[in-house]
């Protein structure tokens, strides 16, 4: 039996090499602009004549069915366009490497992060988070912040955001909130503020990351000037099968560099593809975007004694007692060579992992293991993963055979199970869960709600926003998106807020009575 390595080298036409880029490279760049222009033809491969002509009868008689150049083109063009994203559909994308800088080797035995100086091909995608496809960059948003890193050992994704923490700490809720950020009013279909603040009112946990999003920090200047952060909590498991609770913070080399409100809907109207324009120019241009890794790591020991859930995904950890430490290196050097291929493709889920990291307990990554590759069932078809720009350097997975989409020879003869005729090979080691944390209990109906520990954090940030120039910038943009709501609405952000300090509440107050005396 062929070796999974030489049966996807045959299957892609790609000569074996030691070397992980040439593969990767030679997937992702399988494009006409790689060869020189070709003859046009039908989707069959019959060569036409003239592109502009239809088959009539007659000079000016009515078109015939039997014109396939005519029949294709138009069946292909109703089709044309796949579902977008449900949330994150405005993205741009980028090819680079990871080059490992640290031993790491204490924390966890992924090979693609142990060795200094090796380097692992990635590509990255980033996005707004509520908006629509056509959403402007510049948008007041979380960002998405996804990386698939093709390693050796299959492909893992990272899907992070630009922010530390999030809305919501309770699975359940996700699709709440991409339906009251995202969403239209089902009668007006307009965008309705009413019921964006209403979820965050609901949910007074979600305060700290609205502070952040509603700081310069939500309007980033470009994806290139913004930090990317895991956020959940996960697992990684050394070489002796100990595990550390690790969270990923990807700091940009660039430094940080945010429009303040005035200047983000200037860019809504001028250039809503600021920021997908500047990562490609800058690129092409040879000025490479880069970020340095760094992690938090907690045992299980001090995640007992911390003063918050690790699980939570609403708080920071303090980074005095969880101090960074130093990983590695992510670059971005090559523009795709064809957005729909390589960007719009490219599909991302947190449950793709490789041995040695793994998903911790936080409810809100448990809901997002499933939804994000089902999502792309849906979106791109079952076989997804078989798209260039997904595919991993070498598999075979029995399970995931046949129906539409197969790209590939569909593995040829190998059976689609463990067979006793021609066996598989087996990794004795690619888990070590039975190491890991034991769970015991019965179903439980679990709600976390808020109380009085998740106003702490906010009341730290806030002062940083006043060390740090942000204050005014804050009130001011809370403000401005908040004018538009009910009377009671505004009431309550007044009685939110004034849970972290009454001093905010006084500064809203005062700046909401100015904005509606000017209108």
């Amino acid at each position: 039996m062929r070796s999974r390595t030489s049966y996807i080298t045959d299957c892609l036409g790609i000569a074996p090499s030691s070397s992980s880029f040439s593969i990767r490279k030679s997937i992702t760049t399988m494009s006409p602009a790689n060869y020189s222009v070709p003859l046009y033809t039908t989707s069959n491969g019959c060569p036409v004549r003239d592109p502009n002509a239809m088959l009539k009868m007659g000079k000016f008689g009515p078109t015939l069915l039997q014109d396939h150049h005519l029949i294709d083109l138009i069946a292909h063009f109703d089709r044309e366009r796949i579902p977008e994203r449900v949330a994150h559909a405005k993205g741009s994308g980028a090819h680079g490497y990871l080059e490992v800088t640290d031993d790491v080797s204490d924390i966890v035995s992924a090979d693609f992060l142990n060795g200094i100086g090796k380097k692992t091909p990635l590509f990255l995608r980033f996005s707004t988070v509520g908006g629509e496809k056509g959403t402007a960059d510049s948008a007041r948003d979380p960002r998405g912040f996804a990386i698939k890193f093709y390693t050796q050992e299959g492909v893992i994704d990272w899907v992070n955001i630009n922010s530390p923490i999030f809305f919501i700490r309770n699975g359940v809720q996700f699709p709440y909130l991409v339906h009251t950020q995202k969403a239209r009013d089902p009668k007006t279909n307009l965008k309705d503020p009413n019921m964006f603040w209403d979820f965050l009112l609901n949910n007074p946990e979600s305060v700290h990351n609205t502070m952040f999003v509603f700081s310069d920090r939500g309007t980033p200047f470009s994806y290139r000037h913004m930090h990317g952060y895991s956020a959940h909590t996960y697992k990684w498991v050394n070489k002796e099968g100990k595990f550390h609770y690790v969270q990923v913070h990807l700091l940009t080399d660039q430094g940080i560099k945010n429009l303040n409100n005035e200047e983000a809907h200037a860019l809504e109207a001028d250039d809503p593809d600021h920021a997908g324009r500047d990562l490609y120019e800058s690129i092409e241009g040879g000025e490479y975007p880069s970020w340095t890794i760094y992690i938090q790591t907690m045992t299980a020991e001090q995640a007992e004694q911390a003063d918050f859930s690790v699980f939570d995904l609403t708080k920071t950890w303090p980074q005095k007692e969880y101090p960074l430490r130093r990983v590695a290196k992510l670059v971005l050097d090559r523009n795709p060579e064809n957005y729909f291929a390589e960007v719009e493709q490219s599909a991302f889920s947190p449950a793709n992992t490789v041995p040695g990291i793994e998903p911790s307990a936080d409810p809100v990554l448990q809901a997002r293991l499933f939804s994000y590759a089902d999502t792309q069932r849906y979106r791109l078809g079952p076989n997804f993963n078989q798209l260039p720009v997904n595919r991993p350097l070498q598999a075979y997975c029995p399970f995931q055979r046949d129906g539409p989409g197969r790209t590939d020879g569909n593995y040829g003869a190998v059976p689609n199970y463990p067979s006793s005729f021609e066996p598989l090979n087996y990794r004795a080691d690619a888990s070590n869960n039975e190491a890991h944390e034991k769970w015991v209990g019965e179903a439980t109906s679990f709600h976390w709600g808020a109380t009085e520990k998740d106003y702490e954090q906010p009341r730290i940030f806030w002062e940083l926003f006043k060390n740090t120039g942000q204050q005014d910038a804050f009130i001011h943009n809370v403000t401005e998106n908040v004018k538009a709501t009910r009377p009671d609405v505004q009431k309550r952000v007044l009685e939110l807020f004034s849970k972290i300090n009454p001093e905010i509440s006084e500064l809203m107050s005062h700046s909401l009575e100015t904005k509606a005396k000017r209108t």
